[in-house]
């Protein structure tokens, strides 16, 4: 995925076969323990939209370097940055999931959480050029959409507001319970955004510390109440 950070002659065709056929054993493993059947189609997809997910990969780094001045290189971004992890975990655990190999992409993701301590479900719908900032304490769920070139700030959960229940009382599931981000929506740290309904409009910025459950139009800034700050003395003697 990140030519740079190769050593001359460590990448070539036999380790490419070890990764393919490692991959493809994964995914086979996993299939046979849930009980599905595989015949290896869902592993040639995979392989695929490798391409196509490196293309993704590389907007991702590129926006992260674009959007802190404090990157000193790409090359930093790649190798530092637990937002670039995360992704790059996810979007790989995202193509599994929309082919519907089971247990696996889950897997890699709490690996991933584990690591960052950012916590994506790999059916969460993320665009391109996204940037996640520091990140610790991030939540995404299942059924979140993130747009293009959106910013996301550590301690933000996009979560849902409320569980819906079936008749007999069980939790539904299948729906849509987690918030959507349009493109170039910036979410400042500790914020939190819940519901299936809940939709932040383009270029919207939700400023640190906001508790949301309703949508957001396009272009509008969202502040919580001004905080009554109180400074006092540490003078014994006042």
């Amino acid at each position: 995925m990140f030519p740079s950070l190769r050593a001359p002659g460590e990448f070539g065709e036999a380790l490419s076969q070890t990764v393919v056929a490692g991959f493809a054993e994964l995914i086979a493993e996993a299939c046979h323990v849930c009980g599905e059947a595989d015949d290896g189609s869902r592993a040639d997809r995979f392989f695929a939209s490798v391409p196509a997910t490196s293309a993704l990969l590389a907007l991702d780094v590129e926006a992260a370097y674009r959007g802190d001045p404090a990157a000193h290189s790409e090359l930093e971004v790649v190798v530092c940055y637990p937002g670039i992890r995360a992704l790059f975990v996810y979007r790989f655990a995202h193509v599994l999931d929309s082919l519907s190999v089971p247990l696996l992409p889950r897997m890699m993701c709490e690996f991933a959480h584990r690591e960052t301590g950012i916590d994506i479900h790999p059916s969460a719908r993320i665009g391109s050029a996204v940037f996640i900032d520091h990140g610790s304490g991030v939540v995404i769920g299942q059924t979140a959409v993130i747009g293009d070139r959106c910013r996301i700030y550590q301690g933000v959960t996009l979560g849902a507001k409320s569980f819906d229940r079936a008749a007999d009382g069980t939790m539904r599931r299948g729906y849509k319970r987690h918030p959507t981000l349009e493109s170039d929506v910036v979410v400042y740290a500790g914020a939190t955004i819940l519901g299936g309904d809940t939709v932040i409009g383009k270029g919207a910025v939700i400023a640190g510390g906001v508790f949301l459950t309703h949508s957001v139009p396009a272009g509008h800034l969202v502040t919580g109440p001004r905080s009554e700050l109180r400074v006092l003395s540490m003078d014994a003697t006042l």
